[in-house]
């Protein structure tokens, strides 16, 4: 067998060309082929490491979005083949993870702690983010979606609210946000109360 027929590698500068490229043009079937060819290996590792399938799948999807990120910005550097990289990316998500986890309290809820808490099937104790930005009042609400759901700029809000300049909008939402975090924080102290018990 003769060296001549084998191409050389490529430079890693050509790599990540190469992989933006075909991101670019192809996203779906090169994500596939990713996958196909990376995802068994970290499987392995994540399974060996103490992690179920879903562990390995939200790992790996969380590598595959770290690369396409870099490799679409143009700011991917490959020193090895993409699965390799992709196999790293993962490696040190799972070791983060694995060490997340440990410094999590793994304490029992004692019966009368389990017995306190409010019942889940309860949805009249339970109250969701809408219903305390509710209890913000209407000008704070309208703010605050149309800032975090409608995505509208704050040059937008700002006329619709008959703000004199974008700053005071600025602030308007961060005031009312503030508000909101508040009103949930207490919520919460009620519910932190009932398990320190």
């Amino acid at each position: 067998m003769t060296t001549d027929l084998i191409p050389p590698p490529a430079p890693p500068a050509d790599r990540a060309a190469a992989l933006r490229a075909a991101l670019l043009t192809d996203r779906p079937g090169t994500l596939t082929g990713l996958y196909r060819r990376t995802f068994p290996m970290v499987e392995r590792h994540v399974r060996r490491h103490g992690g179920s399938g879903q562990d390995a799948q939200d790992v790996f999807q969380d590598a595959l979005i770290v690369l396409y990120e870099k490799a679409v910005a143009g700011t991917l550097t490959l020193t090895a083949a993409p699965s390799t990289f992709l196999v790293a990316i993962s490696r040190n998500l799972w070791r983060r993870e694995l060490q997340r986890r440990r410094q999590l309290p793994h304490t029992e809820l004692s019966p009368a702690q389990a017995e306190e808490l409010p019942d889940a099937e309860a949805p009249a104790e339970a109250a969701s983010v809408l219903d305390y930005l509710a209890q913000l009042g209407e000008r704070c609400q309208s703010i605050l979606l149309s800032f975090y759901y409608h995505r509208q700029p704050l040059e937008q809000i700002a006329a619709t609210h008959d703000y004199g300049s974008v700053r005071s909008a600025t602030v308007q939402k961060f005031k009312c946000l503030e508000r909101l975090r508040q009103a949930v924080r207490t919520a919460w102290a009620g519910t932190a109360d009932l398990l320190a018990r």
